[in-house]
């Protein structure tokens, strides 16, 4: 099942909670922090327990599972080769899926920076056949799927919190997205309706909800920008060092970002430090009051958008090639 992105250092209460519903003698399980996207487009984080180690794909499953281009611009070695798996869609389900892979794209690709750099994009869609439809735990907590990437919402968490975390196998899911001629960064999409979705290695995304595909874009922030999150849940001060992701500081002036201070921004505020930031409500500031690594359905802030240009650039040689002026009439 799928990792969480970042393991933070201390328990709250709800942590003992669950510790303290481990048997007389039992081992306690090991807890890691996940993001929770809810639909009002807030994010918080939630405590769940560490998934058990993860199996393979069948080979024969692996064998079947044809690549569709979605989009190709040009050679892999020059271009970002996003890949789409998903997972509870049958043979019967195929037409949903490639549906759904076209709204999350067209979803995706009208975001800036990713508008502006369409076109060196590979996209590619690989058919993971399941032997169900749906996914565990839809529509009602109990409920199993027969499905190729074990895609679930709860993701193994016991509180309300965790109902719309929907968990993958990832090793199953990057083995499925291998099958594309290169994957620099892979999505899987669930076949249910139902809104959820969880950050990681693989992003995830219920495939037939419209909100769900704003899950994706914020954690390609995380991937390919490196961009911390902005929300300021669940912790209080921050003491620790100056942050390494280019979208948080300590520094209550600001300095990090001084080319950019007093400037609009494509979020609709003016970059300036604005204090609670990466799960702290003091002691760090992100760059505007909310951008979508704060709240889902908003543009990257200035920072945010350029960090993600920069990564475009490190990945596609030909972005960086010098521009030669026409020659004079």
């Amino acid at each position: 099942m799928q990792r969480s992105r970042l393991l933070l250092p201390a328990l709250t209460m709800s942590a003992l909670a669950l510790f303290a519903q481990v048997p007389a003698g039992g081992a306690a399980p090991a807890m890691e922090w996940r993001e929770v996207f809810n639909e009002d487009g807030s994010i918080t984080q939630a405590l769940t327990p560490k998934a058990p180690a993860e199996k393979s794909s069948d080979f024969r499953a692996l064998a079947a599972a044809e690549v569709i281009p979605v989009q190709v611009t040009g050679d892999s070695a020059d271009r970002f080769d996003l890949v789409f798996v998903g997972d509870g869609y049958t043979a019967e389900d195929l037409t949903t899926y490639t549906a759904n892979v076209k709204s999350k794209w067209e979803e995706l690709s009208a975001v800036e920076p990713f508008a502006t750099y369409k076109e060196y994009f590979n996209v590619w869609q690989v058919n993971v056949v399941s032997a169900e439809s749906g996914v565990d735990h839809d529509p009602t907590k109990g409920l199993l799927k027969n499905t190729a990437l074990d895609m679930g919402f709860w993701c193994q968490g016991r509180d309300a919190n965790t109902e719309r975390l929907l968990c993958v196998n990832e090793t199953k899911a990057k083995e499925f997205a291998a099958l594309a001629p290169q994957s620099d960064q892979v999505i899987a999409l669930g076949n249910t309706t139902k809104y959820g979705g969880a950050g990681g290695s693989v992003a995830t995304a219920s495939g037939s909800n419209a909100q769900a595909g704003q899950i994706a874009i914020h954690e390609l922030g995380h991937s390919i920008g490196g961009l911390a999150d902005e929300y300021d849940y669940p912790y209080a001060n921050y003491t620790g060092t100056e942050p390494r992701e280019i979208n948080v500081t300590k520094d209550p002036t600001g300095a990090k970002w001084a080319e950019y201070l007093g400037q609009p921004s494509p979020d609709g505020g003016v970059i300036a430090p604005v204090e609670g930031a990466r799960y702290y409500k003091t002691g760090l500031y992100r760059p505007t009051g909310n951008s979508i690594m704060r709240t889902l359905g908003k543009q990257f802030n200035s920072i945010g958008r350029d960090a993600m240009i920069k990564a475009f650039k490190a990945k596609i040689p030909s972005l960086n090639e010098p521009v030669t002026p026409p020659a004079p009439q």
